[in-house]
């Protein structure tokens, strides 16, 4: 259930409500809006109970939460939630662009593509370090080789850097690095993964599973959000239906259904939701129609020769000529995007 506090309720008063659940075996949530705080409460409902805490000072009314997931959902939290990455707000009126290769190779080729993403406006480098492969055979990353190395692309750009951690074990060395730490599709129920990120507090991009549903997704959402961390941004990517002209079906229905259910942020993968490069700036600009919070986007100086995923990834000029009709559609939306800065090279 919702603890709706009154405009006027004081800081005391809300926390003697709040003491008064975790009295009565109450998990609790606290969320600060604009003009008022809401007191989320997990715990059996007992009509006594309620009627105790609804005759407190300072309580406006209790909602109950209709929907399974009960701290993503906008019953507990009206307002978008905004995820803040170094400079960067997600979810606000700015439409953020994650840029970079599927997989860190080398120095040359993560330096290289920071700086001519950052160059075309990405607000944040994507590299993945640890790569999930269908094949055993196939490039699994660097490492923490390609950590040090997305590490040196953010000393010398400014970008911040999401990429992908596999393993509960992993998370206290990705955390080390990573800006954001991204849970990929085949993780999204990997429930002692997304406990381990909750106890970081660091940002965390969840990316919707294969086949999983909105509800499901939100439900994953919940683990970190349950444990305390409140930075999650979603991540539609893409699902497995019987269409074989793509890699996966981009689900653009799930961005204005996530907007309806949930405040969390939500980003999208035209990259992996497509497969194949000549469909990603078609369906990056009807992302962004759609309402989404932004785009991460594979991008690589040379996709002939990339170790994992070169078919779908953007060459940097044409990187650079969808950040700009991006921006004629971002502000077509109410949306605005960040100019290019200058680059150290």
């Amino acid at each position: 259930m919702i603890v709706v506090m009154k405009k006027d309720a004081t800081p005391r008063q809300i926390e003697d409500v709040a003491a008064r659940l975790r009295h009565f075996g109450f998990d609790i949530h606290l969320s600060a809006g604009v003009e008022r705080t809401v007191i989320g409460a997990i715990g059996d409902k007992k009509p006594a109970v309620l009627e105790n805490i609804e005759a407190m000072p300072g309580v406006e009314r209790i909602v109950p939460i209709l929907h399974p997931f009960k701290l993503a959902g906008r019953e507990f939290k009206p307002e978008p939630t905004v995820v803040q990455v170094g400079d960067v707000r997600v979810g606000s009126d700015e439409f953020v662009v994650m840029a970079g290769p599927c997989a860190v190779e080398s120095e040359e080729q993560v330096v290289e593509t920071a700086r001519q993403v950052k160059a075309a406006g990405a607000r944040i480098l994507r590299g993945g370090a640890y790569k999930p492969r269908t094949s055993p055979y196939s490039f699994q990353g660097l490492a923490e080789e390609g950590l040090k190395l997305l590490r040196l692309a953010r000393e010398e750009t400014g970008l911040p850097i999401v990429t992908e951690v596999l393993s509960p074990k992993d998370v206290e060395l990705v955390a080390e690095y990573a800006d954001i730490l991204q849970i990929g599709a085949r993780n999204m129920q990997n429930f002692s993964l997304l406990r381990e990120v909750a106890v970081t507090r660091k940002p965390v991009l969840l990316k919707r599973g294969l086949a999983n549903t909105v509800e499901e997704w939100l439900m994953a959402a919940e683990y970190i959000l349950s444990g305390g961390n409140y930075q999650v941004m979603l991540c539609e990517r893409g699902i497995r239906t019987f269409e074989t002209a793509t890699r996966n079906t981009l689900d653009l229905n799930a961005v204005p259904v996530v907007k309806e259910l949930s405040h969390l942020p939500i980003i999208v993968d035209p990259s992996h939701g497509t497969g194949k490069r000549q469909y990603v700036p078609a369906m990056s600009r009807a992302a962004c129609a759609a309402g989404a919070d932004g785009l991460i986007i594979e991008v690589h100086p040379r996709p002939e020769e990339a170790l994992s995923d070169g078919p779908q990834s953007l060459t940097p000029a044409q990187f650079s000529q969808l950040m700009q009709e991006l921006a004629a559609v971002a502000a077509a939306v109410g949306r605005r995007m960040a100019s290019p800065a200058p680059v150290k090279w």
